[in-house]
């Protein structure tokens, strides 16, 4: 168990090095406008933290776009793939990954930022965790700063104590509302993705299927691990998922997915836009090879010839000629009037 303890550590020593540095760094910023003391230094310096660990993480955030992008648009291909080898479990998955490789698009990318958060999830939890308890110093950390976390209070209530362990009803409120707040964000991040920037024929399928279930299973497993967590952890977490929240919003609504509710209400956008600064609407011009084909021009239809015995005769005045019968055609005397 010892080597185990000991491994952990020296992966988890240098997260406590960066963790604590950002925080203490922070911590130094706000002790300029409030007390070091105070819990609004503390919990703003966790914001602050929180806002360089996302800022560090937009170009994964960018892949895990992308990557998505090209999940719902392969939907159809897999679609056909599954039609194809349905009978064949191992020949529809390497069938699928081989498609997945040609065009590039990695399934797993849209986890990278979520994974890649835990570890310093884990380190700001545990920093917050012995501050409280033991007032245990972490790198940057000193005692003096660990005792000051651990009593620092935001609006009467610590932030290094959780809703399981708290002292007073106050504790239990902020840390439920914080819960609340992590959970909702959750669900709507995922709501968001899923309403606005997946065409129709993305929202059946596995990839469907497994987006759906982490629209309800996510906010689950935060909702019940988050009445174990410090406040101070809640509110990083909250923080981090508005940031996630937001920046979603802001790609969706500028670079929208094709076919999806969200490249139309973009167009509407444009076209409205366009059409307030007295601009024509676009159009956009067709390839030459979906241009329409010209009508072909009519064909002009030719006399049937009459037999000879009938050449010349004039039809009777009011007798209509008999049906079937050729139209008499005009004498000379007429074609020169």
């Amino acid at each position: 168990m010892s080597i185990f303890g000991t491994i952990g550590g020296a992966i988890m020593a240098p997260l406590y090095y960066v963790t604590s540095a950002v925080l203490v760094g922070w911590h130094w910023v706000w002790s300029l406008i409030f007390p070091a003391e105070s819990g609004a230094a503390w919990a703003l310096s966790i914001v602050g933290l929180t806002l360089v660990i996302r800022a560090a993480l937009i170009p994964l955030f960018v892949k895990q776009i992308k990557s998505s992008r090209n999940m719902q648009l392969l939907q159809p291909r897999v679609k056909e793939l599954q039609k194809k080898y349905g009978h064949d479990r191992e020949k529809l998955a390497a069938e699928t990954m081989a498609l997945y490789k040609e065009t590039g698009t990695n399934p797993f990318a849209s986890c990278l930022p979520l994974i890649l958060q835990m570890p310093i999830f884990f380190a700001l939890f545990r920093l917050i965790d012995q501050a409280a308890k033991n007032q245990t110093s972490h790198s940057f950390l000193t005692k003096d700063l660990a005792t000051q976390f651990a009593n620092a209070e935001l609006f009467g209530v610590p932030i290094s104590q959780s809703f399981t362990n708290a002292d007073h009803i106050g504790v239990q409120i902020m840390a439920g509302i914080l819960v609340v707040a992590m959970t909702l964000t959750t669900f709507l991040t995922q709501r968001q993705l899923m309403s606005k920037n997946m065409p129709a024929d993305a929202m059946t399928g596995p990839y469907a299927q497994q987006q759906k279930m982490l629209l309800y299973v996510l906010p689950l497993v935060f909702a019940v691990g988050g009445v174990a967590f410090p406040v101070g952890v809640l509110i990083y977490w909250t923080t981090s998922n508005l940031w996630t929240m937001t920046q979603q919003f802001y790609v969706i609504r500028n670079n929208p997915a094709p076919g999806t509710p969200a490249e139309k209400a973009k167009q509407e956008r444009d076209a409205a836009k366009a059409a307030k600064h007295g601009h024509p609407p676009v159009v956009l011009e067709k390839a030459p090879e979906e241009e329409a084909a010209p009508p072909p021009a009519p064909v002009r239809q030719q006399p049937k010839r009459q037999p000879r015995s009938q050449r010349g005769k004039k039809q009777p005045p009011g007798k209509a000629p008999k049906k079937g019968s050729p139209p008499p055609s005009a004498s000379p005397g007429e074609n020169a009037s």
